[in-house]
């Protein structure tokens, strides 16, 4: 039986509209779209967020739109309408709030959540950072915090759970017994023709400067800006006087645009319209990030540019091994700013350290191989799921939602003007 048969709809249910030019995560929904589509099925993507001016254009790509309300039961009619195949939950938070709904109205359909990342992961290294601990080093002792709770009942309440990293599937096995075959693991891929040429690259000579990149709405990132600006920049740029370090990101706030110093070369540039090509004239990339979970969307750019890179133990994780690597791993910060400084200087390491990029792109973020992979994987998961015998999910199934649709029941009749008062 072709479990991924033809003319069967998928619909995805955002957290935010997505935004490709604007974070990893945006880019990452989409290629899981693709994949669906490639198998000929029909896409409807729906979220209870507002479009904002850097949305992308989802119909241009033969994706049908929906704007959705929460805790409004219009969502069950056009549940019932639609009558989806598989329905795949853009991260816990959709899961938790409409989760119930689509369990109640179409039962039938495999519920897939894509995780982005492991939240309770990243909010374990903060809190582990937070208690003194070097780059959240101390984590696992923060695992058991209140994200952690209900991120783990919902990859317990689907029937499956796409994994961005095989750090974190180890994580959800070994820490927390999660059968390996309910966890799909899809990295962030690259097409063959979007790797760049080095040949046709700037080289050593042509590139200036350092560069730091990530979307300021997500925290690990203006953790990261102000670290390297407190802790790392002043002796980068006492070695290197004449360098710059521009700053990109998109949803840059006030605590952000504060940073910026051109006294000392730390410049804020705001959002960047082509990261491929604004990266392609850099050095070296400097990501010091103290705490996250999942791949890092702006070290794949930085590869794709021909960019080495500086990074923390969190910043590569899931991505490659520190000796392919194409530039240093260091979580002190003053080992950091010295190969960021010999990276930056030397032409033979910094050529060496490109050299690099090609294998690791081949071999962990192919867009092909990892989605053939990922569409055998599911289609083995599809043809021996029996929700029979997941006891587990079955009780999270009916405590957790059942609560969640009494109390989504009760908004929606406050919002109604229908709630009553003694």
């Amino acid at each position: 039986m072709d479990y991924l048969k033809s003319n069967q709809t998928l619909l995805v249910i955002g957290k935010v509209w997505p935004e490709p030019n604007s974070s990893a995560a945006g880019t990452r929904i989409l290629q899981i779209i693709h994949i669906f589509q490639k198998q000929n099925f029909e896409i409807v993507f729906c979220s209870a967020a507002k479009k904002s001016e850097f949305s992308v254009d989802l119909g241009s790509k033969n994706i049908t739109t929906k704007p959705i309300k929460l805790n409004n039961s219009s969502f069950d009619d056009f549940l019932s309408n639609l009558k989806p195949d598989v329905v795949l939950f853009d991260r816990f938070m959709t899961e938790e709030q409409f989760g119930w709904r689509v369990a109640e109205k179409v039962p039938e359909a495999i519920r897939i959540l894509d995780t982005e990342d492991l939240h309770f992961l990243r909010r374990a290294r903060e809190l582990s950072l937070k208690k003194g601990a070097i780059n959240g080093s101390d984590f696992y002792s923060h695992l058991n915090n209140d994200v952690m709770v209900r991120e783990l009942a919902s990859i317990l309440r689907c029937d499956v759970t796409i994994m961005i990293s095989e750090f974190e599937i180890e994580i959800l096995m070994e820490e927390f017994k999660i059968a390996r075959r309910k966890l799909l693991h899809l990295p962030l891929m690259v097409k063959n023709e979007d790797m760049m040429d080095a040949d046709i690259l700037p080289t050593f000579n042509q590139r200036h400067n350092f560069v730091s990149i990530g979307n300021f709405l997500h925290p690990p990132n203006l953790d990261s800006v102000r670290y390297l600006k407190e802790q790392i920049w002043p002796k980068i740029r006492k070695s290197i006087p004449d360098s710059e370090c521009h700053i990109y990101g998109a949803y840059p706030d006030l605590k952000v645009l504060n940073l910026d110093s051109p006294d000392i070369g730390f410049l804020i540039k705001g959002r960047a319209n082509d990261v491929s090509e604004t990266l392609s004239i850099y050095k070296v990339m400097l990501a010091p990030l103290r705490f996250g979970a999942g791949q890092k969307g702006k070290l794949l750019d930085a590869m794709i540019a021909g960019l080495p890179s500086v990074t923390t133990k969190i910043g590569a994780e899931g991505m490659c091994s520190k000796k392919e690597w194409p530039g240093y791993i260091c979580d002190d910060r003053d080992a950091f700013a010295d190969q960021a400084i010999r990276l930056y200087s030397d032409h033979y390491v910094w050529l060496k350290m490109q050299s690099n990029i090609k294998p690791v792109l081949d071999t962990n973020f192919n867009l092909e191989k990892f989605t053939k992979q990922f569409l055998n994987d599911l289609t083995d998961f599809m043809a021996t799921m029996n929700r029979s015998t997941d006891y587990f999910g079955a009780v999270l199934n009916y405590q957790t939602h059942h609560a969640a649709k009494y109390l989504g029941k009760w908004i929606e009749e406050k919002n109604n003007g229908n709630s009553h008062h003694e």
